[in-house]
């Protein structure tokens, strides 16, 4: 069994709920990050850096009063979940004090809004969070799975998805020998068995689009022709991994870094091979 999280998109008829959900998590995360910016994180031999002020745990009582004044939708344990990925995220960076979370503007933050496994119920197929009901396009039959922690995610487009963990049992693969890909740049792919995946040029092929809607200020048609850019790159690869996988019983894939060519003139190819999306595509 494996832990693999599923996407699925949210009806649009719901976006208004949950931005105002998203408007008061970044509320619980921002006045987290006010009360944690006098913390200190000491170096200490043979453990790392250890946060010597308040927990996050001190934290979660303090923030209390927050929702209870503010009238917040959202539930306690959805704040208590804000509150501990802010305390990770510190720990992880070694900061007392991480970005705000923006609700306009131009420097608006994404929509997210956490939540823990026993707050979300499947309700005759709809997701039922803080008791409402959001309705949504099951595409993988979630009725067939034991929600698990995830969110509600909103991407540039104002598109919502609810993202859920779930256990799923994995099929080994039919292939009994193994694969080495090396990455590149000529081709995303190329395989020690002679199989090639070719680079397409998927940002020229959207160039001209994508220069005649920034030219004309139609902020709406550049987020959906980057979401195509995306969604045609993220196609070549899953079925480029998908025969893979099926076909070899273990896959090596190259080390290559592209967030250090990305700062270089190759930053365009790079972007365009999309190495980071194929290694993660062929990892169970």
């Amino acid at each position: 069994m494996v832990v693999k999280t599923l996407q699925v998109r949210v009806k649009d008829k719901h976006a208004n709920v949950l931005r105002q959900m998203a408007f008061e998590v970044n509320q619980v995360w921002n006045a987290a990050n006010e009360l944690s910016a006098e913390y200190s994180w000491v170096p200490i031999p043979g453990v790392g850096y250890v946060n010597c002020g308040t927990s996050d745990y001190d934290l979660q009582k303090e923030l209390k009063v927050l929702r209870k004044e503010r009238f917040f939708s959202i539930g306690a344990d959805t704040s208590i979940s804000t509150i501990s990925h802010h305390a990770k995220a510190r720990k992880q960076f070694k900061k007392n004090k991480l970005k705000w979370r923006c609700s306009s503007g131009s420097k608006k933050s994404l929509g997210w809004v956490p939540f823990k496994a026993p707050n979300v119920k499947l309700v005759n197929g709809q997701i039922r969070f803080c008791k409402k009901n959001f309705g949504i396009w099951d595409s993988y039959d979630l009725s067939k799975y034991e929600l698990g922690t995830g969110s509600f995610s909103e991407d540039s487009r104002g598109r919502w998805y609810f993202n859920t963990t779930v256990k799923i049992e994995v099929q080994p693969s039919k292939g009994n020998t193994s694969v080495g890909i090396d990455l590149g740049l000529k081709t995303v792919a190329t395989c020690s068995d002679g199989t090639v995946l070719e680079r397409r040029r998927i940002t020229d092929e959207f160039a001209e689009k994508l220069g005649k809607a920034q030219r004309a200020n139609k902020k709406d048609r550049v987020k959906a022709i980057h979401a195509k850019i995306k969604s045609s790159r993220k196609d070549a690869i899953h079925k480029f991994t998908t025969q893979m996988v099926e076909q070899y019983g273990a896959v090596f894939v190259g080390d290559v870094s592209s967030k250090k060519l990305v700062k270089t003139k190759m930053a365009k190819s790079v972007y365009d091979s999309g190495w980071g999306m194929l290694k993660n595509s062929t990892e169970i």
